[in-house]
């Protein structure tokens, strides 16, 4: 199984005993599942089993889509227009308009916006009987919206595992960095202490003190634990990515959790060049976490 985007969209169709359903789905990115499909009033009562075989199909994410019904067009060369009612309802709406005084102004295309005029229209009587045919266009929506899913899915996979990668050579960079930060600190203190002290005087630093400061700082710097986590994090990213499983939840929780870790860095490090690697580590992956919000 790939990797599926929460971005998609399918139409399917299907038609018998001269009715043709059509179903379309979009989708967008969204923490939960969530659903709202049009479909004509008079099935209401199929809303609950639609929105069921939409959620069996989609994890998570907004699913907004429409379902309409017409007359087919090989219906055995029936009349599309219900002449019955039409001329049931031509003559209320004269007899109405007569009533109040207003003119007569209906023409042959007015038989287009009647309602329930197209045979096939739907029939309030036994929509659950209409179940089958919605059915079948719902599950050919839903294919077409799994492959547009999976392709756009497969394009954010190559594009994920590009991002964390340049961020895992950025961390990687910070490590030498890392451990020259007490050297550093200690040649820096031994020359303000030289700068400070009156000549002939250069003996009277305790070396022992000296050494004790530079320890100090060297543990208070140290951020070996965070290099080691932020590994262990990439090593994560990399293995969900190759299960192809709906991972957009872990995604997301590891991405916190190397923000926590680079954070860390950067307030322990005290050092320039680190400092910048951690703005651009934090660029980087703010950029990834926007595209793991795509993925289900």
């Amino acid at each position: 199984m790939a990797i599926v985007s929460m971005t998609g969209f399918g139409r399917g169709e299907a038609q018998a005993n001269g009715i043709k359903a059509v179903v379309e789905l979009g989708t967008v990115n969204r923490k939960q599942f969530d659903c709202n499909v049009s479909m004509p009033r008079e099935l209401g009562c199929l809303e609950s089993k639609l929105h069921a075989l939409i959620h069996s199909k989609v994890a998570r994410g907004y699913v907004k889509g429409t379902v309409t019904l017409a007359a087919a067009a090989d219906n055995g060369g029936a009349p599309l227009i219900d002449a019955e009612k039409a001329r049931a309802q031509i003559s209320a709406l004269r007899s109405t308009a007569e009533a109040l005084g207003l003119a007569d102004d209906l023409r042959a295309s007015t038989l287009l916006r009647l309602p329930e005029m197209m045979r096939g229209a739907v029939q309030a009587n036994d929509p659950a009987a209409l179940w089958a045919l919605i059915e079948s266009a719902t599950q050919a929506a839903l294919q077409k919206l799994a492959e547009m899913r999976q392709q756009e899915g497969a394009a954010l996979e190559a594009d994920l595992r590009q991002r964390f990668e340049a961020l895992r050579c950025v961390s990687e960079k910070i490590t030498p960095l890392a451990a020259q930060v007490p050297k550093s600190y200690q040649a820096q203190l031994e020359k303000r202490l030289a700068e400070l002290l009156a000549p002939g005087k250069e003996g009277i630093v305790d070396p022992a003190l000296l050494a004790r400061e530079v320890a100090v700082f060297a543990d208070r710097c140290d951020v070996s634990e965070e290099l080691t986590r932020l590994a262990s994090h990439f090593a994560q990213v990399t293995q969900t990515l190759d299960e192809g499983q709906a991972c957009g939840r872990t995604l997301d929780f590891l991405c916190q959790e190397l923000f926590r870790e680079i954070n860390t860095t950067g307030s322990k490090a005290n050092d320039a060049d680190i400092t910048r690697l951690v703005i651009a580590f934090k660029a980087g992956l703010e950029a990834a976490r926007e595209q793991v919000q795509n993925i289900e």
